[in-house]
């Protein structure tokens, strides 16, 4: 496997290890992964580094939603414009181009179901090319980006024996 790969790897499961521990993980030399994972950052290939909250464990956890969207595409675009459109809403998290009967999917957040409500009445639902969506509103996340929200539930039932 390209260095490259295996130190994406290790940033995708863990964001906060460092250059050097990276290093020592791939028995490489610091300065060389610092000077990869700066190009990898200066390409593009490394877009951000985020932090995965599990909100309701914190007050005000929020509401959100994955709006299934049907798209008149454009000649020379496809559904990239509208895509592209879509992605400046800030209530908007993730926009993927699917297959299947619907064309989007948009991942979008608000403080309450009803906000989400406002923001598919008031501004996605009004841009031209949008024909249709249909909205489902995400009740508990379970695992998000590999990671595990709750531990399993122990099992306390009784045993029963012949």
């Amino acid at each position: 496997m390209e260095l490259k790969q295996k130190i994406l790897q290790l940033m995708e499961n863990d964001a906060r290890l460092s250059p050097r521990t990276i290093a020592v993980m791939l028995d490489e030399e610091e300065a060389k992964i610092a000077s990869i994972i700066q190009q990898m950052e200066a390409d593009k290939v490394i877009l951000g580094y985020n932090t995965v909250i599990n909100w309701e464990k914190v007050d005000g956890d929020g509401a959100m939603a994955m709006i299934d969207v049907k798209v008149t595409p454009e000649r020379e675009f496809g559904f990239s414009r509208v895509a592209e459109r879509i992605c400046r809403f800030p209530e908007v998290r993730c926009v993927y181009l699917m297959s299947g009967t619907y064309d989007l999917s948009v991942m979008v957040c608000g403080e309450t179901m009803k906000d989400i409500a406002d923001f598919i009445s008031h501004k996605l639902s009004t841009l031209d090319n949008v024909q249709s969506t249909v909205t489902h509103f995400m009740l508990k996340r379970y695992k998000q980006d590999n990671l595990i929200f709750e531990d399993p539930q122990e099992d306390k039932r009784l045993v029963v024996s012949p």
